[in-house]
């Protein structure tokens, strides 16, 4: 079949983690990247999960495989271990809600 790809047939994979409070979006920006969905019942991410897209970016086969992970305190020990390995991480908050932006300073140290 022409243009057919296998699902592990790339050239660079590039991790990276949504990092944030609880309820800033992260999910909806994990759906809208990988599966171009967007839904305003979203619930509560448990612990961590992911979803990936392959991009060609100049010719280059690129596998972005992206965590995100669960933005309750009582997660945080575990998905802390998921940040390992990740070459980048986007640090999202509620721009509707400060405190969200003020949790990112102790996010990004964690």
């Amino acid at each position: 079949m022409a243009g057919y790809r296998a699902e592990d047939d790339y050239e660079y994979l590039f991790k990276v983690v949504l990092i944030g409070d609880s309820g800033v979006g992260k999910s909806n920006l994990l759906s809208r990247f990988t599966r171009n969905e967007f839904s305003l019942e979203s619930k509560s991410t448990i612990g961590v999960e992911f979803a990936t897209r392959t991009l060609n970016v100049d010719g280059k086969v690129i596998k972005a495989q992206i965590w995100d992970t669960a933005g309750q305190e009582r997660y945080r020990a575990i998905t802390s271990a998921y940040y390992r390995g990740a070459v980048g991480a986007l640090l999202v908050y509620d721009v509707t809600r400060h405190s969200t932006f003020e949790n990112v300073e102790r996010l990004r140290n964690a």
